[in-house]
C-alpha cells in the first residue's frame, strides 16, 4: 500500500475519534447530564477543554493533512509543482507531531481528572472528596457526593472514554510519524510513468 493510503486510513480513523472526544468533553458541562446552576461546581479539569481542543480541534487538522496525501499526485501537490511527494509526506510528520501533543494533552487531563474524582455537595460544602482516596477501588465512598446525582459515575464514564480515545490517536498519529518518514526516505510508492520518470517519487 502507498504510504499516501495509509495515511488516509489514519485519517479516517482520527476523524470520528475527534467529534467523541468533543462531545464527551461537552457532555461533562452537564454533571449528571443536568444544568447546573453555577458554573464553580463543574470539575475544574472539564474546564482544561481536553477533549475540545486536545483531541478535538487540534486532532482536525492532522486528519485532514492524512486524507489529502491520497490525492497528491506524484508531481506536486496543493497544485504547486515544485512540492513533491517525499515534501507532503514530510509534512505530515510534524502534523502528526502536532496530534500526538493534542492527544497527549487531552490524556494528561483525563488522567489527573479520574485520580482526583469529581468535584461535588457533600452536604457542608463543595469539594473535591476523593482527591486523596481511593473511590475508584472501593464504591461505598461515592454516596459522600450527594450533589449533582449520579456524578461519579458520569465523571468517571466520560474521562474514561477520553482517556482511552485519546490514547488510540496517539497512537495513530505515532503510526503517521513512522509512515511519514519512511516516505519521505524512500518515497511514497512506485509511480511510472510520472512526469515522464520511473520509480518512486
Amino acid at each position: 500500500m502507498c504510504r499516501g493510503g495509509c495515511a488516509k486510513c489514519l485519517g479516517t480513523a482520527l476523524i470520528p475519534l475527534a467529534v467523541l472526544c468533543t462531545l464527551a468533553n461537552i457532555l461533562l458541562f452537564f454533571p449528571g447530564g443536568k444544568v447546573v446552576e453555577n458554573k464553580l461546581h463543574i470539575t475544574d479539569e472539564v474546564w482544561c477543554f481536553g477533549g475540545i481542543l486536545g483531541s478535538g480541534v487540534l486532532m482536525i487538522f492532522p486528519a485532514l493533512v492524512f486524507l489529502g496525501l491520497k490525492n497528491n499526485d506524484c508531481c506536486g501537490c496543493c497544485g504547486n509543482e515544485s512540492c513533491g511527494k517525499r515534501f507532503a509526506m514530510f509534512s505530515s510528520i510534524i502534523f502528526a507531531a502536532v496530534g500526538v501533543l493534542g492527544a497527549g494533552y487531552c490524556f494528561v487531563v483525563s488522567a489527573v481528572a479520574l485520580n482526583k474524582g469529581p468535584k461535588c455537595y457533600t452536604g457542608t460544602e463543595w469539594t473535591y472528596p476523593f482527591q486523596d482516596r481511593n473511590y475508584l477501588g472501593n464504591h461505598s465512598l461515592w454516596k459522600e457526593c450527594q450533589l449533582p446525582e449520579n456524578i461519579v459515575p458520569w465523571n468517571l464514564t466520560l474521562f474514561s472514554l477520553l482517556l482511552i480515545m485519546s490514547g488510540i490517536q496517539a497512537v495513530l498519529c505515532g503510526i503517521q510519524v513512522v509512515n511519514g518518514l519512511i516516505g519521505t526516505i524512500c518515497g511514497d510508492c512506485t509511480c511510472c510513468g510520472c512526469c515522464g520518470g520511473d520509480g518512486t517519487v
